[in-house]
């Protein structure tokens, strides 16, 4: 299955998350898409519920679904909670730490930089995406990048940087300290239905 690409308002109403990460999509209607959409009853089965869920960070990530499930697969090999650990190797992918340092305004123009090549990790470029940063590793911006209008457009509305992140704005640079803890990661997401997902 490919990743999703066509409109994210759509997709933001119906799952009742942000996808731009302004929040705009759910301020004027915050329901359902379709002229059923604003009086919704109808009771969800356990297994929609749970692909619901599913969909809704899938959406989130920007992941295609073979990629979504290999990321699940490697979690479950990991000591710890399965669906924790799983949030946790998603975070720690390249593109959505460019988004998390404010390098970019979603995480699609943040794939896009690092897909054209812009982005670097402990000095070497990497234009992988899915490249999972370790704690300690160095995220920045290729000096010839710099002054990309994409990245500076990010800058000015972007303020808020996770714990879990430093980030030196002069520099361009910043720095995964560490991996981000459940309560720092979206709380909207019930990652236990996804995980009552893959192992029916």
């Amino acid at each position: 299955m490919s990743r999703y690409t066509g409109p994210t308002w759509k997709k933001s109403r119906r799952y009742g998350i942000s996808l731009s990460g302004t929040g705009k999509e759910l301020e004027k209607r915050p329901y359902a898409p379709g002229q059923h959409g604003p009086n919704q009853r109808k009771k969800q089965s356990e297994y929609g519920l749970q692909q619901q869920e599913k969909q809704k960070l899938r959406f989130m990530y920007g992941l295609n679904e073979r990629q979504f499930r290999s990321i699940f697969d490697q979690a479950g090999k990991m000591k710890g909670v399965h669906g924790e650990n799983f949030m946790i190797l998603l975070e720690s992918r390249l593109d959505n730490l460019v988004y998390r340092l404010g390098l970019a305004r979603t995480r699609s123009q943040a794939r896009q930089l690092v897909n054209h090549g812009h982005i670097t990790v402990d000095g070497g470029r990497v234009d992988i995406p899915s490249y999972r940063v370790k704690p300690g590793q160095v995220i920045g911006v290729r000096e010839k990048s710099q002054n990309l209008a994409i990245i500076e457009e990010a800058l000015e509305v972007n303020t808020f940087v996770p714990e879990y992140l430093s980030f030196n704005e002069d520099k361009l640079e910043g720095t995964y300290n560490r991996y981000p803890e459940r309560s720092e990661l979206p709380s909207e997401i019930n990652e236990a239905l996804i995980v009552e997902f893959y192992s029916r």
